[in-house]
């Protein structure tokens, strides 16, 4: 499958399913058709619409969308989106609240690599825009960056978030979402022995693999089941003619699509057939709930082959932070070397994507730090998107971890005194 037109055929299926939707749409509200008494031609413009609208969100990335926000002078503050670092394979952004003052409590969230764009956590940025200086992860797509600018591997990712904590200084709080959870527990252990000075005031690990054997789902049992060779050789394509990275070997987004949706085909498929109706019927909107999932949910990118597999490879086959083995340009990464960061896990009851236990891990691995600075909490009835932005996160998640946050302040070095002061 490592060919460029393997490639390019499925981005060929996925524009003639785009432009079937959008001439049935067409078709089926030509004018002349209303005075035919029959439902066909409704649905038909219905299904169209539907359609259009699902093949041509899989190549779009999303908008932020957080254009203001209301705060407590009771003014709604436009939003800016400032790039902190730019690099190739991902930038470090901060939504900057114009008109206020900056906020204490510094906040970088590392957003996952795993198909979707950062986007995905658009309602736990705004979440915590209020009360907090908000920085993200901001990956970019794969096929738009040209094979000149190289390998992007898990060490690659690890070192990006080492350059990221040391642009923002040692009083930031890092949050780190699901995938990204282990590589970032070994960005701070790298800073820990490599500049000390630069590690967060705190790391909250929300729902992440740090050891994948803890606890089976069905991500860790495919792990298992599937060797590298087979990975490689169904997975991997060559980006195709039409993008910036044309001849570079990734992990295509709309593959990783319909592995998402194979897991659930039966639920997708009633929603989309229900979707149907209720466009035909004038019931269905711009933002309603379908569209507001599914135009985040089918966005997909593309990852480097490199990094999906070694990431399968070393943090789920091999165990390499489990273990403690990481390394990263040759160098081991020595996790017992976190001693003054204070460490929070966050996991979901029902979290079947990284079940209870797998992220809790990594308190175990924290032998140089304190107890006092290790923190654990287990949210009931919750299931994995629950955990970072769903009613979960709102109502009980958030407000601990900006306690937590708070707790671990890092106090700002007081100024010794003016000697020549009267």
């Amino acid at each position: 499958m490592r060919y460029m037109v393997t490639y390019d055929l499925m981005e060929a299926a996925r524009n003639t399913n785009e432009w079937l939707g959008a001439t049935a749409k067409a078709m089926g509200s030509y004018p002349a058709m209303a005075a035919i008494p029959n439902p066909m031609f409704q649905w038909m413009a219905a299904w169209g619409e539907v359609t259009e609208r699902t093949f041509a969100r899989m190549v779009v990335k999303p908008d932020w969308g957080l254009d203001s926000i209301s705060m407590e002078d009771g003014k709604d503050h436009l939003i800016s989106i400032e790039p902190v670092v730019s690099k190739p394979f991902g930038d470090l952004i901060h939504f900057k609240v114009q008109g206020r003052k900056p906020r204490k409590r510094r906040v970088m969230l590392v957003a996952p690599m795993s198909g979707h764009y950062a986007t995905l956590l658009r309602k736990t940025v705004f979440s915590l825009l209020p009360d907090c200086e908000v920085y993200i992860t901001d990956w970019h797509n794969a096929r738009d960056i040209p094979v000149s600018e190289g390998k992007f591997d898990v060490e690659d990712y690890t070192l990006y978030l080492v350059e990221f904590m040391k642009a923002l200084g040692h009083d930031t709080h890092v949050i780190a979402i699901c995938q990204p959870a282990p590589l970032t527990l070994a960005a701070t252990a790298y800073l820990a022995e490599d500049d000390p000075k630069a590690q967060p005031a705190s790391l909250t690990l929300v729902g992440g693999p740090i050891d994948p054997d803890a606890a089976a789902t069905d991500v860790t049992d495919f792990g298992r089941r599937v060797t590298m060779g087979q990975l490689e050789e169904t997975m991997i394509q060559r980006v195709g003619f039409k993008y910036k990275g044309v001849g570079r070997l990734v992990y295509p987004g709309l593959l990783q699509l319909a592995s998402f949706m194979s897991m659930n085909a039966e639920s997708h498929g009633k929603s989309f057939r229900d979707q149907i109706m209720r466009t035909a019927n004038g019931d269905a909107s711009d933002h309603d709930k379908h569209n507001s999932f599914y135009d985040e949910y089918l966005a997909v990118m593309d990852m480097t082959a490199e990094f999906y597999l070694s990431t399968v490879e070393r943090v789920f086959k091999n165990r390499d932070i489990a273990l403690n083995q990481f390394t990263v340009a040759g160098r081991k990464v020595d996790i017992s070397k976190i001693t003054d960061v204070a460490v929070k896990i966050v996991e979901g009851e029902k979290d079947d994507i990284s079940a209870p236990g797998q992220c809790l891990a990594a308190l175990d691995l924290l032998t140089g730090l304190p107890d006092a600075k290790k923190a654990a909490h287990l949210e009931p009835d919750a299931g994995h998107y629950g955990i970072f932005a769903g009613k979960s996160w709102r109502n009980n998640i958030r407000p601990l971890v900006l306690e937590f946050i708070d707790q671990n302040a890092r106090k700002k070095p007081v100024k010794a005194a003016n000697k020549n002061a009267a």
